[in-house]
């Protein structure tokens, strides 16, 4: 039963940390190399995420600037960037790449809003599934005869101690994302 509540553990950390990485990926405004995560360019026929093939840098906090170590990729980089849903023009001059991260309109900030919470309740979801089968684990124990019910009792309020702790965190990543956003 210990394994249990270890695998639900792990399970509902990583189901916090796939949000918060979710969240770096969108865009609040400020330049962060993490909006890049999710674009791929064309690297001689693979695709390849844009931070293997290119410095990254941040100069100004409305800024990316984007240095390929092979300056035959600036094209493909290019329209990889044009192609993805950032909604970011590239400015280049042949050797860097130039993205100036455009300030959000306040209809753009509400509706960011609104997909940092419908994610947050993805993830409560996930974590309340997870809850759902480690206690379905438990009382088959306790049917089995493998557990005390005294025992069973305790392992299902950890399971709920755990669910209501990571519920927790994902609202705190929830509404500092919310802030960040709201931030003008």
């Amino acid at each position: 039963m210990n394994d249990v509540l270890k695998q639900t553990e792990s399970k509902m950390k990583r189901t916090v940390d796939l949000l918060v990485k979710d969240y770096t990926t969108m865009r609040a405004g400020r330049a962060t190399p993490a909006l890049l995560e999710k674009v791929f360019a064309d690297y001689y026929g693979t695709p390849t995420p844009i931070n293997q093939m290119a410095t990254i840098s941040v100069p100004e906090s409305r800024l990316l600037v984007i240095q390929p170590w092979d300056r035959n990729m600036v094209p493909q980089i290019e329209k990889a960037i044009l192609k993805s849903d950032l909604g970011i023009t590239p400015v280049s001059d042949g050797n860097v790449i130039r993205l100036a991260i455009p300030t959000l309109t306040e209809e753009k900030r509400k509706d960011l809003v609104k997909v940092v919470n419908k994610k947050a309740e993805e993830g409560r979801i996930a974590i309340r599934n997870l809850r759902r089968e480690a206690n379905d684990q438990v009382k088959d124990a306790d049917k089995k005869g493998d557990v005390s019910e005294d025992e069973a009792k305790r392992y299902l309020n950890d399971i709920q101690d755990l669910t209501d702790k990571y519920i927790k965190n994902i609202d705190q990543v929830a509404e500092a994302k919310e802030k960040e956003i709201l931030e003008i």
